[in-house]
């Protein structure tokens, strides 16, 4: 894997705060696991002595991540997350046809550590999302999701419960989309084993505010990257 230049990632910068646009398959944070590999901490830390991670989105997840350049700046940020002060958007391409006007899913969210996330009321902490639908398909439809809360996998799940399962993400059920069904006529040559469009679940973080530490709201919005515009480049084409 090609490993991007941080500075191209930039969307924002002022003295405090760096917002990137995190492509897919980076992981924002080190990993347990592996150790190795590069993720957003590690380029940020080149570019900044003194980075730290504000929040993070699953390694699939492309979108707008925050970096602190400096310890009050991290401290900061982390008490407006705290408070739920911090205005995050994130779009999501979901299998079938739903109209969410405003929806609002309050389900408890239990993260048992080692990557098994369930909804629990008895156990699991608050999580709260609201959910608009913005664009429809014939087979799918374009999602508005602004969590509330920030619980591991909130969004995939609460999604998952309305049976509206992000596509490609295979945890939650959500099939991903092939070309072959939604374009009439397409076909493979004999031996071709067919691709997803996207390889990856389809959320994207596209917006986030929250105040600088002069109290002016700074606000973001990161550009879908190639394989988010493409998917629905093709829904717009042959599922419209």
């Amino acid at each position: 894997m090609k490993y991007p230049n941080f500075k191209d990632l930039i969307l924002f910068e002022n003295d405090d705060y760096i917002v990137v646009n995190k492509p897919p398959f980076i992981a924002s944070l080190d990993e347990r696991t592996t150790g190795a590999e590069i993720n957003i901490l590690r380029l940020a830390k080149q570019y900044v002595a003194d980075a730290q991670v504000c929040h993070r989105l699953d390694k699939e997840t492309s979108g707008a991540i925050v970096i602190a350049k400096n310890p009050d700046a991290y401290r900061s940020l982390s008490m407006q997350f705290e408070r739920r002060k911090v205005n995050k958007i994130y779009h999501a391409v979901v299998d079938g046809q739903f109209q969410f006007d405003n929806l609002f899913i309050e389900l408890p969210i239990l993260n048992d550590g080692n990557k098994s996330v369930t909804i629990d009321r008895a156990e699991g902490k608050r999580a709260e999302t609201y959910f608009n639908s913005l664009k429809y398909f014939k087979h799918y439809t374009l999602v508005e999701c602004k969590p509330i809360t920030g619980r591991m996998h909130q969004i995939r799940i609460h999604l998952a419960t309305q049976r509206a399962a992000i596509c490609g993400d295979h945890m939650y059920k959500g099939k991903p989309v092939f070309l072959s069904a939604i374009k009439k006529g397409y076909r493979l040559s004999k031996d071709e084993e067919e691709q997803p469009i996207m390889k990856r679940f389809a959320l994207h973080a596209k917006h986030i505010v929250f105040k600088g530490l002069d109290g002016q709201d700074i606000s973001v919005e990161a550009p879908y990257p190639k394989d988010f515009t493409t998917l629905l480049k093709l829904l717009n084409k042959f599922d419209a």
